[in-house]
């Protein structure tokens, strides 16, 4: 046996001879995410390796790469399957990591630290035949970054991952509070910024209406180099976060219960995308969720294209694959938001905030 088979013991009298070949990383079907990740052998055997290391626990073993490094894959991916998988354990867990990332495991220590008391093993490099009674091989994974608590250990929910998340980043704030219940205090508005694509491009203007409307606001940029323990303190402590459609509303994992998630759609008849990407997991998390997509005149395409062009009239006709989607639509488009148009939703989100 090498780093790349896990054997599973028969008893001698067993006739099954049982061999399957798999990656342990959630994007079944994807080729070109899982072309990076190692592939596993896992078989019956009746003669047994001699064991170099015995744990007394059940082992998880999982890959690390493919899409991870993406705010949005690190939870989707990752995160969300680690804790769908692992949380019943109550840290009497071995994690064995195929394809490590040893940035990644430090960036999410406490995540790791929170799941299993012991080290992570990195299972490429680890040169012991290590015995356990128990072994799960890949993670339990879905929907884009959601639990099916039908399927789910435990009917684990994304509630349970949202309040397992709070807790790991030791976050005060359980739920928000109705306004009025705390004297002169405003609601806080956090705005996601980007630097590269899908820009506000009149974030001043979007600033000034909305703490005209009494929001208190905060803008930052989630990207990933983030120090999570930090930015999450500061999500945890607004009552809504808004963004336009990008990794950083992931972030809304740390937002308390019953706060209010608002995802600005690019143009481009995204919006079913857009939807489970962050709408349902935000809703499933005991979030309020608004969606508000973009009219033709807030898109910076028009500087790129006439009126009258096909991408305006019809752009369903452009999703030839989400490569190309996301190269017109996601990576060449920012917004300058009409906020005479956008202010219904924020008066929305005050009603529901005096709730």
């Amino acid at each position: 046996p090498n780093a790349s088979s896990v054997m599973y013991m028969e008893p001698a009298s067993s006739k099954r001879n049982e061999l399957w070949k798999l990656k342990p990383y959630p994007r079944k079907g994807d080729e070109l995410c899982l072309s990076k990740v190692t592939e596993l052998t896992v078989k019956s055997s009746k003669v047994a390796p001699e064991c170099t290391k015995y744990h007394n626990v059940p082992v998880v073993v999982f890959a690390l790469t493919g899409y991870t490094g993406n705010l949005f894959h690190d939870f989707t991916d990752a995160l969300v399957p680690l804790f769908t998988t692992a949380s019943e354990f109550n840290g009497e867990v071995q994690f064995l990591i195929t394809d490590m990332a040893i940035w990644w495991t430090r960036k999410y220590h406490v995540v790791f630290k929170k799941l299993s008391n012991y080290p992570l093993i990195d299972f490429n490099k680890d040169t012991d035949v290590h015995c356990a009674k128990h072994a799960i091989v890949g993670l339990h994974a879905y929907m884009e970054f959601t639990i099916d608590p039908s399927k789910a250990p435990h009917n684990y929910t994304m509630v349970d991952f949202n309040r397992f998340m709070r807790r790991t980043y030791e976050l005060p704030r359980e739920a928000v509070s109705a306004l009025g219940e705390i004297p002169k205090a405003k609601p806080r508005l956090l705005i996601i910024s980007r630097q590269r694509t899908r820009m506000f491009l009149n974030l001043p203007e979007i600033i000034a209406m909305a703490e005209g409307l009494g929001f208190e606001v905060v803008v930052e940029e989630a990207n990933v180099s983030s120090d999570l323990s930090q930015f999450s303190k500061v999500v945890n402590s607004v009552d809504v976060m808004m963004g336009v459609h990008g990794a950083g509303l992931t972030n809304c994992v740390f937002l308390p219960h019953n706060a209010t998630l608002i995802q600005i759609v690019p143009w481009g008849g995204i919006e079913g995308v857009c939807r489970i990407d962050f709408g349902d997991p935000a809703e499933q998390m005991g979030l309020r969720y608004k969606q508000y997509s973009i009219a033709v005149h807030e898109s910076s395409l028009t500087d790129q294209y006439p009126l009258d062009h096909e991408i305006f009239k019809n752009p369903l006709a452009f999703h030839k694959g989400f490569e190309f989607i996301k190269e017109t639509f996601m990576d060449k488009q920012n917004v300058r938001l009409d906020c005479n148009r956008f202010k219904p939703v924020l008066l929305q989100t005050l009603d529901l905030l005096n709730q």
